[in-house]
């Protein structure tokens, strides 16, 4: 079977050295990280000051209980700051799904920090720090494959045990859609949309 994205989708198709499909989906990109990650530098060098400061006073025993509790608030400021430079200034790597025989091979790729205000509480923290996921996900788990409208836009996801993985998230609503296709026609899936089962119009 042929695969071919929409027109003028951002997905790319590769092929494997055993042959299999490779689908990649690029991670979009956001300026606003760099300077995020920028920011979050220059903060240190103040951080840096501060922490040194502070610490020469309580080695030479000439700080309060207040400055002992300032400085370990301070050092756990600093260690978020260097973690969400570091997370924002890093290079991405694209999500891609390995279509194998009896299910896929999943890897989320690497994204910048995200902040989705379609999630809130500590649910939230799955987008501003995403976690890489690779794992495959065999036929069965397939059939939980769902397209789930939510007040923004649509979200392709799959349960593997007690996760919910979300698939292609950073591509557009319609690639979403003609991915759920290829899955449905490729592993013979039912119910994806909740009107029943997803149209067979892959090429």
């Amino acid at each position: 079977m042929k695969i071919s994205p929409p027109t003028g989708s951002k997905i790319s198709m590769a092929t494997n050295d055993l042959g299999e499909p490779v689908m990649v989906v690029p991670v979009a990109q956001d300026a606003m990280r760099y300077f995020a990650g920028i920011f979050m530098l220059v903060w240190l060098f103040g951080w840096f000051y501060g922490e040194t400061t502070v610490g020469s006073q309580i080695l030479s025993g000439n700080a309060s209980a207040f400055h002992i509790i300032w400085l370990v608030m301070w050092t756990m400021g600093g260690i978020f700051a260097a973690y969400a430079a570091y997370r924002n200034l890093r290079p991405t790597v694209p999500e891609s799904l390995r279509l194998m025989r009896n299910g896929i091979g999943f890897d989320s790729g690497v994204r910048p920090p995200r902040f989705d205000r379609s999630r809130t509480g500590w649910n939230n923290l799955s987008s501003v720090f995403p976690k890489r996921i690779r794992c495959e996900i065999n036929v069965r788990q397939l059939q939980s494959l769902r397209l789930r409208d939510t007040e923004t836009s649509n979200r392709l996801t799959v349960d593997v045990d007690n996760q919910r993985i979300e698939i292609a998230a950073d591509a557009t609503e319609v690639e979403r859609e003609w991915l759920a296709r290829v899955l449905v026609d490729r592993y013979g899936l039912a119910q994806v949309f909740t009107g029943g089962r997803v149209p067979a119009t892959v090429d």
